[in-house]
């Protein structure tokens, strides 16, 4: 066996044991490989650690060194001081594959614009007229992407509507207030800001309409084609969602790439925590085939879609499940495992449901009194959830996806199997929670950050723990998996998650890859 598949026999033997070595402990075990055999040394490294009443999760280089200077042999062998070689080495050469890694992006400069992020937008004090506001505001902003198509801008006012003669043919726009179905036929309520009125979807209607009608989801701001009768009643003809238009991708002027991911839950203990090390030492170019080491050496950022932690009373019962119990000490774990990522890579993470911020969306970013232990190890970019951003010119919309839930069990035919096609239809609506008073919490602030009034050429989401990504109109459409595996809630609900696969996307062809590490 060769020195480089001793050390990569090692550094499995380390990450099956629950452990990982740090950046210093590898470098040091890198050269004694050439004079030891280092899965003896990784034995005896994880028999003494399980000797130990309090297990460190990182096998440092000190550590290490206290074990080689006991056994006679090992000192026997170095013919020089460790403390000599050490210092011609600037950075590992001996990985887990003989060529040695020399990533591309180390010498690309970050591309970063953060375009929006509501943390310091937000200012609801949760008046009825906060929440007033907050339903006009969404209205107005709907309303001026749906005027954008051609097929709408001459529409009417409900009020219009509903004085016109009988007979008459005309579009209005409204709020979808109340849906009601009844003997394959379909009542919705609308309104605009000025009045209400009541539309029927007939159930001889064509199947398309009617699909469309099924469709749709309460507090979506549509157009409608209706024939007014000669009562108040609405009879509808077509049903016109904002939608997105066809547009040209931004793409990147060179070959770098980002890693979309979410849903870690450090804290859980079903954290998968050997699949999230193996993660970082691909990115590290010490895992991995040739190929995959390759796209590694391309990765510019890491972006992390929310639930960085598991939390503390997020569920029922979920303190049985808890390896870690207190939301700071969760932070300070989870920092263990991001500071592995490069320093050359960017990082940006934003909250989700089971992070320290609010709930209600748009929900801030987690404060520096979380990230302070990360902040102290590496540079990280924490946004509000939502944020719009641009990478190197390719814009990403970064979205945990709290409300793919209320998609999910509202409409029919969507199941958590396929999250991408929830996240489609929140792209159709051109909002991201449209459902109010579902599982969602909403913030009524004065302006509503959840449109989607800026097309991306990435939408990401997480929170599902599905894996699965499609295209839509030219929107690179990614739904993330996570780093949990199955808990009982899941397992009661019959759904079972994506782990430790990732999906990588080049910015300069929008082509998605996924490399597994679970």
């Amino acid at each position: 066996m060769s020195e480089t598949e001793k050390l990569q026999k090692a550094v499995g033997l380390t990450i099956t044991a629950g452990y990982q070595l740090n950046k210093e402990a590898f470098e040091f075990l890198s050269i004694l490989a050439a004079t030891e055999d280092p899965t003896e040394i990784i034995g005896k490294a994880v028999k003494k650690i399980e000797s130990l009443k309090e297990k460190p999760l990182f096998i440092e280089r000190s550590f290490l060194e206290e074990l080689v200077k006991k056994p006679e042999p090992v000192k026997e062998a170095l013919t020089q001081p460790l403390e000599e070689p050490l210092q011609t080495l600037s950075e590992p050469q001996i990985t887990e594959r003989k060529k040695p890694f020399h990533p591309y992006a180390k010498e690309v400069e970050a591309n970063i614009d953060i375009i929006e992020d509501p943390s310091r937008k937000l200012s609801s004090s949760g008046t009825i007229e906060d929440y007033l506001e907050y339903f006009r505001d969404r209205f107005r902003r709907m309303e001026k992407l749906l005027r954008q198509r051609l097929d709408v801008r001459s529409a009417a006012s409900v009020i219009d509507a509903l004085k016109a003669p009988a007979s008459t043919k005309l579009k209005i726009i409204g709020m979808v207030i109340e849906k009601r179905e009844s003997k394959q036929k379909i009542l919705l309520t609308i309104e605009d800001l000025h009045a209400n009125a009541t539309v029927l979807v007939p159930q001889n209607a064509p199947q398309k309409l009617l699909k469309k009608a099924r469709l749709l989801l309460l507090d979506q701001v549509i157009c409608l084609s209706v024939i007014k009768t000669r009562s108040r009643l609405l009879i509808a003809e077509d049903i016109i969602l904002p939608d997105i238009a066809r547009k040209p991708h931004h793409k990147a002027p060179i070959p770098v790439y980002a890693v979309f991911t979410s849903d870690m839950h450090v804290g859980s203990m079903k954290f998968q925590k050997e699949s999230f090390n193996r993660f970082t030492l691909w990115l590290n170019g010490k895992y991995g085939s040739e190929k995959t080491r390759e796209i590694a050496g391309h990765v510019k950022y890491v972006l992390i879609a929310g639930d960085i932690v598991d939390g503390v009373g997020i569920y029922p019962n979920q303190i049985k499940e808890l390896a870690v119990k207190e939301v700071y000490e969760q932070y300070k774990l989870a920092a263990m495992f991001i500071e592995q990522i490069p320093d050359y890579i960017e990082v940006v993470i934003i909250p989700g449901n089971h992070d320290a911020p609010r709930k209600a969306l748009p929900q801030p970013a987690i404060s520096n009194e979380f990230l302070e232990p990360l902040q102290e190890s590496r540079k990280v970019h924490s946004l509000g959830n939502p944020c719009f951003l641009s990478l190197h010119g390719v814009e990403a919309l970064l979205y945990h996806g709290r409300s793919l839930d209320d998609v999910l069990s509202a409409v029919p035919g969507m199941n958590h199997e396929h999250p991408e096609k929830a996240m489609t239809l929140l792209l159709q609506s051109r909002h991201l929670a449209p459902v109010y008073g579902g599982k969602t919490p909403l913030s009524p602030e004065n302006r509503d950050f959840l449109v989607i009034e800026r097309v991306p050429d990435v939408f990401h989401s997480g929170h599902i723990h599905v894996l699965e990504y499609s295209n839509y109109r030219g929107v690179l459409v990614v739904s993330s998996g996570g780093w949990q595996e199955q808990t009982d809630y899941m397992r009661r609900l019959g759904f079972v998650p994506t782990v430790g696969k990732v999906p990588v996307v080049n910015l300069q062809t929008l082509e998605a890859t996924v490399i597994p590490f679970s």
